[in-house]
């Protein structure tokens, strides 16, 4: 049996894009609280909050063309774009074609909905996409306004949730793969534990509330902190490296306290830095892993060449998990 040829890729580039962040003390007093009580939480000092001018789609491009300026590589070397987002406020059209057409590009875009694990679900398809032979170089963005589905008033996701875009440049590669083997699934049988209600689409006329996200956080921190360590070992089993090669952990940017918690349970070595984008930006969902890992990159935390151990969990409750090496 003749085994086909596998291209290995590598991330050429990372991108970001931040609205304005804004202190956690302008939260904590709408909901009566002090800002104290807030980062004892969540660890959340500030969170970036968008203007009505900064729509998905105007974030998702601007951390798009930085991440093309970030690998030195014009807008027409890209042969597909994939946007993770859950906060398109249409159901159509999508992102993806908005940020193309942003970039002068007419090739094949489309999104992934997965919410907090969307930007590594879309790695993946990436990845694969270029190990097909289908493409040689796609962009990948993940772009949420999450505050446009956030109930002020609750206490559970208003002092955490915020907005922002992030992305990656993907490439084929002579040389040794550079984005690692997917670890993924999911956990529908708990998916009401995060959750958008009323139903966007399937709300009765007679239902005059807005949309808005509910979360039963401790139903989360306990699965995360059950399920996202054996993701991370396997990834690592995959991949075929230890912690001795991994410079960075850079799950999705859920709630500080609650990396901290996982991070332990994961014995990490000194020397493995752990992404915290989350205490100064804020949990942006589908953005939230490039934005961390840009984060690490832009203040001289990681050192190119090594491997950073991603993985992205949340509403669904699904999962998902790669190494990748930095650029």
């Amino acid at each position: 049996m003749s085994t086909l040829a596998v291209r290995p890729c590598r991330v050429a580039g990372v991108g970001a894009y931040r609205p304005v962040p804004v202190d956690s003390h302008n939260v904590a007093v709408s909901l009566g609280e002090s800002r104290e009580w807030i980062l004892s939480r969540t660890g959340v000092e500030t969170r970036c909050v968008a203007t009505p001018a900064e729509s998905v789609a105007r974030m998702a491009l601007a951390a798009a063309q930085q991440a093309l300026d970030s690998a030195h590589m014009p807008p027409d070397s890209i042969d597909a774009l994939v946007v993770a987002t859950s906060t398109n406020p249409q159901p159509c059209p999508s992102i993806a074609p908005q940020v193309a057409s942003g970039l002068g590009l007419n090739v094949a875009a489309f999104d992934v909905n997965i919410a907090c694990a969307g930007f590594c679900y879309a790695l993946n398809v990436a990845r694969s996409l270029i190990a097909a032979g289908s493409c040689t170089t796609v962009l990948v963005a993940g772009a949420d306004r999450m505050l446009d589905l956030v109930d002020a008033a609750d206490r559970a996701t208003a002092p955490v949730f915020a907005d922002g875009a992030g992305a990656m440049v993907v490439t084929a590669t002579d040389g040794p793969a550079g984005v690692g083997p997917v670890v993924w699934g999911s956990a529908g049988e708990r998916a009401a534990a995060l959750e958008v209600r009323p139903d966007v689409l399937g709300a009765a006329p007679a239902v005059s509330a807005m949309p808005a996200l509910r979360m039963d956080g401790l139903a989360i921190t306990r699965w995360a902190c059950s399920t996202v360590p054996a993701v991370v070992r396997e990834v690592l089993s995959v991949t075929g490296i230890g912690w001795n090669d991994v410079a960075a952990f850079v799950p999705h940017q859920a709630n500080w306290k609650l990396i901290q918690r996982v991070a332990k349970g994961l014995g990490l070595p000194e020397k493995v830095v752990v992404a915290d984008d989350v205490r100064f930006t804020g949990n942006t969902s589908s953005a939230s892993v490039p934005l961390a890992l840009h984060r690490l990159l832009d203040t001289g935390r990681v050192p190119s060449g090594q491997w950073a151990v991603l993985v992205g969990f949340g509403a669904g409750l699904a999962y998902a998990g790669q190494a990748v090496r930095i650029p």
